[in-house]
């Protein structure tokens, strides 16, 4: 699966910490996009959705949050709950986030910018991609696998 979990250099003194992150240094790829998510209940599942291109580094500067991450191979577990290390998301892989702790505040920083033909919002559809990528001889054989 297209996920590795990225530990941050931590800068800090008696005032505080601080964790800089620059585009193909401490990030692999230059940052073209950030969001972030707060105010999410801990019933609510978020994501659910693949890209078919866009590579992402998430990281819960606040708080908690559980990924459900899946390449169509089996699904993973992934709890961030550390501002000093992210969890890199590359393309094709299906994203769930769930467990969401009160305070939570996850930030994503995309090497792309937004663009929703790039999503696959229908678990089934990003299965289908999914082995066709993995397996592209089998797939142009069979077209409906």
């Amino acid at each position: 699966m297209d996920i590795a979990r990225i530990p941050f250099q931590i800068h800090g003194d008696s005032r505080g910490m601080l964790v800089a992150l620059e585009g193909m240094r401490d990030v692999p790829f230059d940052i073209r996009r950030v969001y972030y998510i707060f105010a999410t209940r801990d019933e609510v599942r978020r994501g659910q959705h693949a890209h078919r291109t866009l590579t992402q580094l998430a990281i819960a500067v606040r708080g908690s949050v559980t990924f459900l991450l899946d390449d169509g191979t089996g699904p993973a577990e992934v709890t961030l709950d550390d501002p000093a290390s992210g969890v890199l998301i590359g393309p094709m892989v299906w994203r769930e986030l769930h467990h969401f702790s009160e305070d939570c505040v996850v930030m994503v920083l995309a090497d792309q910018l937004y663009d929703p033909t790039d999503y696959i919002a229908d678990y089934e559809q990003f299965l289908s991609e999914a082995h066709a990528t993995a397996f592209p001889g089998v797939a142009a054989a069979w077209p409906g696998r």
